[in-house]
């Protein structure tokens, strides 16, 4: 899971950053969390860079977290989850930081439990439905054990679904498009969600898994998805049908 924490105060920062790690990397999910102090700074790389969740402080240099947070979702039209951990405290603030597209609100200090709470639950978002080793979306269907992705027919039980075998880096692509669907997901983004290293993200490599999991999957729009390259970030997935995801 990526999360980007925004917070000018060094000891409020690694504090946070400690404990999101601890809280979330559990079996094979792990957590890396990327700090910013100024908000500028993170504004130039959500330009490019995609995240699982963003963390933001209020009064910070550069840009403020509520601006940054209006930025975000008036001009990018990003729906990743955003949760705003502040020292302010009045009704008004909690409010106007909601209104502008803010999914949670917490008041500094946290609470390390509440905070797990919380953050689980704005992730659970990103899976309308999940049993513990399955995930699904609409007729998409993704079972952890086998790796394998189950196609329903549409009405349901008109017939048995598809079933495609994938890789295990295919496999961990193809969920982390579904859990974005709708918005951008960055190429580093999806190399390192499919297990390469920061080290090792050849150019070429993420092509051609796109290319083969359109082919397996059948990622087009006749079955009410489009798998589009955005020029510059990475590849975005869209529901072109009402029914499907």
């Amino acid at each position: 899971m990526r999360i980007a924490i925004l917070e000018d105060d060094p000891d409020q920062l690694s504090h946070l950053v400690r404990t999101m790690e601890q809280l979330f990397t559990v079996g094979e999910t792990t957590v890396a969390c990327t700090a910013f102090t100024d908000g500028a700074a993170l504004q130039q790389v959500l330009r490019r860079e995609s995240f699982d969740l963003l963390v933001l402080d209020w009064n910070v240099p550069g840009l403020e977290g509520l601006e940054l947070l209006k930025w975000l979702r008036t001009w990018q039209r990003d729906l990743v989850p955003v949760l705003m951990l502040s020292s302010r405290t009045s009704e008004q603030d909690v409010v106007q930081a909601l209104n502008f597209g803010a999914d949670d609100y917490i008041v500094k200090p946290f609470r390390p439990l509440e905070l797990r709470a919380r953050v689980q639950r704005l992730m659970a978002r990103r899976s309308p439905v999940a049993q513990s080793d399955r995930e699904r979306f609409g007729r998409w269907e993704f079972d952890r054990l086998t790796q394998n992705v189950l196609i329903h027919p549409v009405p349901p039980d008109s017939a048995p679904p598809e079933r495609h075998a994938l890789t295990d880096r295919e496999f961990k692509l193809v969920l982390v498009l579904f859990q974005h669907m709708g918005g951008v997901v960055s190429r580093a983004h999806l190399l390192e969600s499919a297990g390469y290293s920061s080290e090792e993200l050849p150019s070429r490599t993420l092509d051609s898994h796109i290319y083969r999991l359109r082919s397996k999957l059948g990622l087009e729009a006749e079955r009410g998805l489009s798998l589009r390259t955005v020029y510059g970030r990475g590849y975005r997935l869209e529901a072109t049908r009402q029914e499907e995801p």
